[in-house]
């Protein structure tokens, strides 16, 4: 099984009127069980509110680098996991949105116990339930993740290198000049000196399943919800 969090704390929404947040949590390099199956491997979660907060969207990126022609598993389940509260913190019911595919690339997704959609949900404006809550998008995509890999790789040995001599204050932070840690900050930034910043996922692609789905269905046990994701082997 593979399972990705958004962080709890930072990462919940709520329905009330004041709050309306847009979420992320990423995990782009797995161990070899992962990696070996890259149909069931989420790199990326997102979940964010419309801004009346009377629908929840929720995107889930499978499949690193996936080439052109790449197709979802139909031995996988992807199950986004939705816990709603009547308080922050509080005892939370589960609502899972479960969605599977067929051979030929048709998508179910199932909504709690009561709502469902089927079909082939590929194009651009996916597929609506009967009821019209819930619409759904699987298809291939452009990576949305940015992240400065090769900065960040320089950066780590960079400082590996120099542990030995560093001296630490009583946090634990170590001791740098201004010079020395502005060129750490500007090789995560741009990799190297005076370059644009760097984006070693650029030209990539992912599997996105994106949901929409009302908000009222995934809120039974009150307007604080969080949300997580997972993959499982199909039975």
């Amino acid at each position: 099984m593979k399972r990705v969090n958004l962080i709890i704390g930072a990462c919940v929404l709520t329905t009330g009127a004041a709050i309306g947040l847009k979420l992320h949590a990423a995990d782009h390099k797995d161990g070899p069980a992962e990696m070996n199956d890259p149909a069931a491997d989420i790199t990326d979660l997102y979940g964010w509110m419309s801004t009346d907060k009377t629908q929840v969207n929720l995107v889930m990126d499978v499949y690193p680098n996936a080439p052109a022609g790449t197709m979802f598993s139909d031995a996988t389940l992807y199950v986004f996991h939705l816990n709603s509260a009547a308080t922050f913190g509080g005892t939370a019911t589960e609502t899972k949105i479960i969605c599977g595919f067929d051979s030929t690339q048709k998508i179910t997704c199932w909504v709690g116990s009561g709502e469902s959609v089927t079909g082939d949900a590929s194009a651009t404006a996916g597929i609506t339930s009967a009821s019209g809550k819930t619409r759904v998008f699987a298809g291939l995509r452009d990576d949305p993740f940015f992240f400065n890999l090769t900065g960040f790789k320089a950066t780590v040995a960079d400082v590996i290198a120099a542990a030995p001599t560093l001296t630490f204050d009583g946090t634990g932070c170590p001791a740098l000049d201004a010079t020395t840690s502005g060129t750490l900050v500007a090789q995560l930034a741009h990799g190297t000196a005076g370059a644009a910043p760097a984006n070693d996922f650029a030209g990539q692609n992912v599997q996105s399943i994106v949901i929409q789905v009302a908000t009222s269905l995934v809120t039974p046990g009150g307007k604080f919800l969080g949300v997580w994701a997972s993959t499982h082997a199909r039975g």
